[in-house]
């Protein structure tokens, strides 16, 4: 039922206008379409706006990214697994850098996971060969010396 009122958000017809910048003028922006399923391509924006931007003008620039969501799947997994701090180190210094080690590791698998939101498959399989050869090098007993390590790692087992 329409009663003439054209109130903005009410659905009165109005389409709304376009931003404005910090000088009061409009801005016009390219707007690139989300995936919202698995897709295939090297046209993709991952992390950041605009990176790693057209397939067509710098085509290696897709494989840059890649190979930069594979090193932090890598690192993820590196920081679950480490063993930095000695035995009998003080237990305030090894508290806080457990915590940074924790604050580091959480914001480099919030970061791959983002990646991933690019729903893009390349970046999900870029991440997934990251964490298995990550966990294939520091989780698994293939290149541990010791076959019953009391302690594998200074972070507790991440919860994802």
């Amino acid at each position: 039922m329409e009663h003439g009122h054209d109130m903005p958000g009410m659905g009165g017809g109005m389409a709304p206008p376009p931003p404005m910048n910090m000088a009061g003028t409009m801005q016009h922006h390219e707007m690139m379409m989300m995936h919202m399923t698995f897709f295939w391509g090297k046209s993709v924006e991952i992390l950041f706006s605009g990176w790693p931007g057209s397939s067509d003008k710098r085509p290696h620039m897709y494989f840059v990214a890649l190979l930069f969501v594979f090193v932090l799947s890598i690192l993820v997994e590196w920081l679950s697994h480490c063993q930095l701090m000695k035995p009998g180190s003080n237990h305030v210094a090894a508290g806080l850098v457990q915590t940074l080690l924790h604050a580091l590791r959480v914001g480099l698998a919030y970061m791959v996971m983002l990646a991933i939101m690019s729903f893009n498959g390349g970046v999900f399989l870029a991440a997934v060969a990251g964490h298995t050869l990550g966990f294939l090098f520091f989780g698994s007993r293939v290149f541990k010396k010791t076959q019953n390590p009391a302690k594998t790692s200074d972070l507790p087992p991440s919860s994802c």
